[in-house]
C-alpha cells in the first residue's frame, strides 16, 4: 500500500528546482508557460525561486509556501505522469496539505497555487502583528513535553512524532523555554517569523476561508489525511474547510504516520523537496519503507518503489 506525502515549511532549499526544471525542459513535458502562469497566480517568479534565489529569500514564508507546493506538483508531474491509480493515501505536513489536495483532486493544480500564494501572504501578515515565533523541543516524554509547554503559556504547535514538539508563542515564553527544557529533553529555536499553527494565524484564516468558499472542490480521488486529528476525510469540502482553520491550529502529524500504520501502509514516498517527512517516519514508524524523491536521478528508484508499495485500483 503506497502513501504520497508533501513536505511543509523549512524543508525548501536554494536551488532544489534547478534540476527538476532542466530535467523538464529537456524533456518538453512541463512547459515554461505552465510555471509562468503559476507565478502569475501567485504574485512571485517561482522558476526564479526555485532555481536561483538564496536562502534568506526563500525562507521569507510568502515565498516558501508557494515554492513548496511548486515542488510537489513538479516531482509527482514527473513520477505519476497524471496516472495516480497505485496511490492509495496522500498526506501533506501543513502546507504540504493543500499539495496533497492537489493530488487528490479535491482541488486543480491552479486553485492551489491560488490558495498557497494567499495562504503565505496571510500568514506572513499575521506573524508581524505579534513578538512571537518557535522552538524544537526534541526528547523527553510527549505528557511532559506538552504539559511543561502550556504552563509557560507556549502552544504545541507542531506534534511531529519521533520525539520532536514544535514550541510556538510569545519570545519570552520561548525564552524561558530555552533556560528550563521539560525533562530529558533540548530546545532548538527555529529561523520563523511567528508563532504558526496558533490562535496568533486566526487573522489569516478568515481571509483564506473567504477564498477558499469560492474555489471548486471535488471529493477526494485518493484517501487523504488531515493534520487536524490523522483522520482520513471523504467529503472534499471538509478537506479544504480542514486545511484552512489548521492555519490556526496544532499539526499533528504523529497521528498521521499512526493512521498510515494502522491502515497498512507499507512504503511512503516523499515529493521534493524531499527529506524531513521520510526521516521522521523512519524514526516513528519504521515497519514502513520509505523513499525520498529529491532529483530527477531518483525517478527509476522511484517507479521501482511505486511498483513495489503500489496497488492498481481493481487489482
Amino acid at each position: 500500500m503506497l502513501a504520497v506525502v508533501a513536505p511543509g515549511q523549512g524543508s525548501q532549499t536554494p536551488g532544489f528546482l534547478t534540476p527538476w526544471f532542466e530535467f523538464f525542459d529537456a524533456q518538453g513535458s512541463f512547459s515554461a508557460e505552465l510555471v509562468a502562469g503559476w507565478s502569475q497566480r501567485a504574485g512571485l517568479d517561482l522558476r526564479h525561486l526555485g532555481a536561483d534565489a538564496d536562502a534568506d529569500e526563500i525562507r521569507d514564508t510568502a515565498k516558501a509556501q508557494p515554492l513548496l507546493v511548486l515542488g510537489g506538483l513538479t516531482g509527482a508531474g514527473a513520477l505519476f505522469a497524471g496516472d495516480t491509480s497505485a496511490i492509495s493515501l496522500v498526506a501533506g505536513h501543513s502546507v504540504g496539505e493543500i499539495t496533497a489536495a492537489a493530488f487528490a483532486s479535491v482541488i486543480n493544480p491552479d486553485d492551489a497555487i491560488s490558495l498557497v500564494a494567499a495562504r503565505g501572504r496571510e500568514m506572513a501578515e499575521a506573524a508581524q502583528l505579534s513578538d512571537t515565533g518557535m522552538s524544537a523541543v526534541l526528547g523527553g516524554d510527549r505528557e511532559v513535553v506538552v504539559a511543561h509547554l502550556l504552563s509557560l503559556g507556549l502552544t504545541p504547535a507542531n506534534e511531529n512524532g519521533a520525539g520532536q514538539i514544535v514550541a510556538a508563542g510569545s519570545v519570552a515564553a520561548l525564552a524561558a523555554l530555552a533556560e528550563n527544557p521539560p525533562e530529558g529533553s533540548r530546545v532548538r529555536s527555529l529561523a520563523v517569523s511567528g508563532a504558526f499553527h496558533t490562535s496568533v494565524m486566526a487573522p489569516a484564516v478568515s481571509v483564506l476561508a473567504d477564498l477558499a468558499s469560492q474555489l471548486t472542490v471535488h471529493d477526494p480521488a485518493i484517501q487523504i489525511l488531515s493534520n487536524k486529528d490523522g483522520a482520513v476525510v471523504s467529503d472534499g469540502r471538509d478537506v479544504l474547510d480542514r486545511i484552512v482553520g489548521q492555519i490556526a491550529g496544532p499539526v499533528r502529524w504523529d497521528l498521521c504516520m499512526q493512521t498510515m500504520a494502522d491502515l497498512g501502509v507499507t512504503g511512503v514516498i516523499e515529493m521534493p523537496p524531499a527529506g524531513t517527512l521520510v526521516g521522521l517516519i523512519k524514526r516513528a514508524q519504521p515497519q514502513i519503507e520509505t523513499f525520498a524523491l529529491k532529483s530527477p536521478e531518483d525517478l527509476d528508484a522511484a517507479r521501482e518503489f511505486v511498483a513495489r508499495h503500489g496497488v492498481k485500483v481493481g487489482g
